[in-house]
Parts: C-alpha cells; structure tokens; sequence
C-alpha cells in the first residue's frame, strides 16, 4: 500500500526548532522529488520546499529560506524538514508531497501525498 505519513508536528516556542519527518510506504522516496505544503488557518496553502528527483536540487519559498532546509533519509526511506527560528507565521498544517518526475508548486498536481501534521508556533 502506497502511503506517506508525516510526524513531528506539534508546539513549539518563536525562535525554536522543530524538525518533521516524511515516511514513505510502498515505494522508494529516493526515487521522487519531495516536498513540503502548509496550510495556515485561514490562508490558502503554499508550497514550502521541494528537492528534485534527480540531483537533489531544493526550492526554498522565500517565506522559509534561511531558516527551512529540506533532506532526504534514504535508510528510512523519509524525507526531513528542519525548521529553525520559526515564528507565529509558520503554524500550519504541513504536508509532505511525492512525484514521480518533479517538484511542483501545487499539492494537488503531486502523486502521493500525506495526511498532514500540525504545527504549532506559540509562546
């Protein structure tokens, strides 16, 4: 059975750090791009960070650059979001993403995709 589970989220402080995880089950996470989406309550979802299928090349939106980084796990067959400094903006509900050929902006457009996880950023 194809699935993707996501973990980590939870409460954190501004200015801490969090990291989630993307676990993938039925086939090889190396083998796709990946990526990260969040859903801020009231707000329309965006595309976070992806890292590219095939050289490991990672899109960063531009709300996270500096403070996001996004790493593959290929021994866990997982996807990691480190998450540094976050602020009140960051909560969310983030999803991990996979496709077979690329990143893309929207989750929708991507094949596989998780259920979510909550962050929280309060202090």
């Amino acid at each position: 059975q194809v699935q993707l589970v996501e973990s980590g989220g939870g409460l954190v402080q501004p200015g801490g750090s969090l990291r989630l995880s993307c676990a993938a089950s039925g086939f090889t996470l190396a083998d796709h791009a990946v990526g990260w989406f969040r859903q801020a309550p009231g707000k329309e979802r965006e595309a976070v960070t992806c890292i590219s299928k095939d050289d490991g090349t990672t899109y960063l939106a531009d709300s996270v650059k500096g403070r996001f980084t996004i790493s593959r796990d290929n021994t866990k067959n997982a996807v990691h979001l480190q998450m540094n400094s976050v602020t009140l903006e960051d909560t969310a509900v983030y999803y991990c993403a996979a496709d077979r050929r690329y990143c893309s902006g929207s989750l929708h457009l991507m094949d596989y995709r998780g259920n979510g996880t909550l962050v929280t950023v309060s202090s």
